[in-house]
Order: C-alpha cells, then sequence, then structure tokens
C-alpha cells in the first residue's frame, strides 16, 4: 500500500515512515492463481488473533502449501500496520502442532523497538511491559502470544489487536479451518447486521459527516445505487417453532421500501435481487471503516455489484473528504474496467507459478519496467502488457473432439 506517486490528493502522507500510502489496492490474475488465497490469509490471521486463545486445542486449524515438500511446510505471516502515525510489525511461523516464533515490534521514531517476541514458549517483553507477564502462564505451544496479550489491557498490544479485529472481509465463500468449527467463515461472509444497526435509533456514535444522521447518511449510501429503494424498515416478526407450536419468540426483520408508482411498498429482504442484497449489506461495514481509518478486504467484488456501484465505492476511499482517516479496502476482481479508475501503484497481479505457488506482485513488478503513468492500465493489461493473464489453449479440447489431428 506504499505509494509510487506520492503528488496525487489519494495518497496520505505518513510521515514516520517517509512515505506515503494509497487507499485502495485491486488484485489482478487468472482463475486459479490464488487470488483469493490472498484474501484468505488476511481472515485467517485475523480470526486466529481473535480466538485462538479459546478455540485452538490439540491442533492448530492451519491449511499447509499443498505441493511443499513436508519438511519445510510452516506458515509464515507478516502484518504491518500503522496506528495513529507508527508502524507495528507482527511476524508468525506455525504449523498444525504448535507456534515456533511470534513477535510485536513496533517503531516510534522510526527505531524498531521490540514489545513482545516469542521462541517456542520463551516469551521476551519489552523493558516496563510487566503487564504482561502473566501471558507466559497461559501460553500453550497452540496458542498465540497476541491472543492472550491482548486480554491484559496493555495500550501497545489491545490497540494493534483491536486494528486487527476491525479488518472486515467479505466475499469467502469456502469454508475456513481457520477456527475448527467454522468460526473463520462466519465472519468472512456477508451479514446483514452491522447495516442494520445503522437503520435503527442511535445516539451512542457521532457522526459521520456534517449534520446528517447516522440513518440518514446509510440510506443515501443506499440510494446511491439507484435501486428504487426509497426508506429501510427494521421492525421485529414473531417466529414459531416448529418443533414447538406452542413456544414463539420474535426477531428483527429488514424490508427495504420501494417506489410503485404512487405507493411505497416494502419488501422483505429475502426477496430482493443479489446484487442489492450485497449492496445493503457492504453499507455499515464501510462506513465502519470510514469511520475508524480501518480496512475492508473483498474477495471478487464484482462478482454481485454493477462495475459503476463498484467503481463509486473505489471514489468513497479515494476521497481525503469522505474518507479522512485513511481507510483501505484491497479487493480481488476480474472486471477490467475498474482499471480506468485506478493508479498504477493501485494495482497487483498473481499468477502460479510451475511449483503451484502463487506470485503476488506489483503492477510494476510484472511489467518488467517502470509503467508509465498515463498509460492505459485496461488496454494494456487485456494486451497481455504485463502477463497475469489466462493461457487459453483449444488445442486439446478440438482434438478429444475429433476435430483437429
Amino acid at each position: 500500500m506504499v505509494a509510487v506517486d506520492q503528488d496525487r490528493d489519494e495518497a496520505r502522507a505518513a510521515p514516520l515512515l517517509g512515505e506515503s500510502l494509497v487507499t485502495v489496492a485491486a488484485i489482478y490474475g487468472p482463475n486459479a492463481s490464488g487470488k483469493s488465497n490472498v484474501v484468505s490469509a488476511f481472515a485467517w490471521l485475523r480470526d486466529a488473533v481473535l480466538f485462538s486463545l479459546r478455540a485452538w486445542e490439540d491442533e492448530i486449524p492451519i491449511e499447509p502449501f499443498a505441493f511443499g515438500d513436508g519438511v519445510e511446510n510452516n506458515s509464515s505471516f507478516v502484518l504491518e500496520l500503522l496506528i495513529d502515525g507508527v508502524r507495528f510489525e507482527y511476524l508468525l511461523e506455525l504449523d498444525r502442532e504448535r507456534v515456533y516464533y511470534e513477535a510485536l515490534f513496533h517503531y516510534p521514531e522510526r527505531k524498531r523497538r521490540r514489545i513482545f517476541e516469542r521462541d517456542d514458549l520463551e516469551l521476551k517483553l519489552q523493558r516496563g511491559l510487566g503487564g504482561l507477564s502473566g501471558t507466559r502462564e497461559l501460553l500453550t505451544p497452540t496458542t498465540l502470544a497476541l491472543s492472550v496479550a491482548r486480554r491484559f489491557e496493555e495500550p501497545l498490544v489491545s490497540q494493534f489487536a483491536r486494528e486487527m479485529g476491525r479488518i472486515e472481509v467479505f466475499g469467502l465463500h469456502r469454508r475456513s479451518r481457520s477456527g475448527g468449527a467454522g468460526f473463520a467463515s462466519s465472519r468472512s461472509l456477508i451479514t446483514s447486521r452491522s447495516t442494520m444497526r445503522w437503520f435503527e435509533d442511535r445516539v451512542d456514535q457521532p457522526s459521520l459527516f456534517g449534520d446528517l444522521s447516522e440513518r440518514d447518511q446509510a440510506l443515501a449510501l443506499l440510494q446511491l445505487a439507484d435501486l428504487g429503494i426509497s426508506d429501510v424498515v427494521v421492525d421485529e416478526e414473531e417466529v414459531v417453532f416448529s418443533s414447538s407450536p406452542g413456544e414463539r419468540s420474535t426477531r428483527k426483520r429488514v424490508r427495504l421500501v420501494h417506489k410503485a408508482g404512487t405507493r411505497d411498498v416494502p419488501l422483505n429482504f429475502e426477496l430482493e435481487s443479489e446484487g442489492t442484497k450485497t449492496w445493503f449489506q457492504m453499507i455499515g461495514p464501510v462506513l465502519n471503516a470510514l469511520r475508524y481509518g480501518s480496512m475492508m478486504v473483498f474477495d471478487e467484488l464484482d462478482a454481485s455489484l454493477h462495475p459503476t456501484v463498484s467503481a463509486e465505492l473505489l471514489k468513497f476511499f479515494h476521497s481525503p473528504t469522505l474518507n479522512p482517516r485513511g481507510a483501505q479496502i484491497i479487493f480481488t476482481s476480474h472486471d477490467t474496467s475498474l482499471l480506468n479508475h485506478l493508479n498504477r501503484d493501485e494495482v497487483w497481479l498473481t499468477e502460479k507459478r510451475k511449483d503451484g505457488s502463487t506470485r503476488l506482485g506489483a503492477l510494476a513488478d510484472f511489467a518488467g519496467e517502470r509503467v508509465r503513468r498515463s498509460q492505459n492500465l485496461e488496454t494494456a493489461y487485456l494486451h497481455g502488457r504485463f502477463g497475469a493473464l489466462p493461457q487459453v489453449d483449444q488445442s486439446s479440447f478440438l482434438r478429444a473432439l475429433g476435430l483437429i489431428g
């Protein structure tokens, strides 16, 4: 997320890094080149920090590289976050049996300082962080030190863990192993609960922009997609259990109100189109990201959203006015029209190597030379200028049909 072109309004200065950061990054590449695995890595690491203490017992639910040699099948993660202008660096190495190495560093005044560092079960703490000493007693071979340490409310640790927990991951449809019982998949699939809260009466949160209420902000965002929706109704409906007809309960219900001539007609949410559902469900997470300056990671952004709506979403994150706290969105896509809304330092590409691993690199890395700032990225990509395109060969199929020799 480091900007190449720092003289743009979209590039956010980070003085302690000596760099500027971008708020949008798109990942393109052929099918099965590993785009979704990049998103899965974010989801796995986030959920590991949130849940390893209570969910990991006999085995760490990590999927090793399927084509590895068996000896060097350890999985390694490195995540760097900028929090209040300070760079934090989290490192992790593990396999299914144990955590081998784990560390959290930060860079106040650009100098690396250890918060904690763990080799197997040996834990070293930064001087003055004695409040984290209880971490040693709860540490096991299959538990992350960060999961334990965040419970002790040491600001350096709890702040980093909180920012990790705010990373929203969407669009992953396959079941994750990251929690054994599948807890990662429950947060990785879009739900409407986060958006529903914006349409209920709330006075506990400050408004994002001007005098508009939170509800007005959410409704305006919903109407942006020109879906013919005039309002949102959140109420309660009675639930009757088939196994116990006498037992009744209530649950919250969302209905979107549509203009039908001169009438306003509420429609049950489950009857809406998939595109409308997706856009509605994204509103809460988008507004939360803009509020806190947090990160959204989306697999296949174009799967249910019209390209025009996707392009508008990118404008929110690009805009210093709408996104004053530098929230970021990282997404995978096959929609090349979105390249017309991206700068050269906002595009990443994946390709599958011969050994089955994925190469993820910046656009310039694949181009073999510096990409011109004025270059039409969509045209160049479709013409194979950057590689990372599917290699389509019909000869085997035609030969199987007996159409060629």
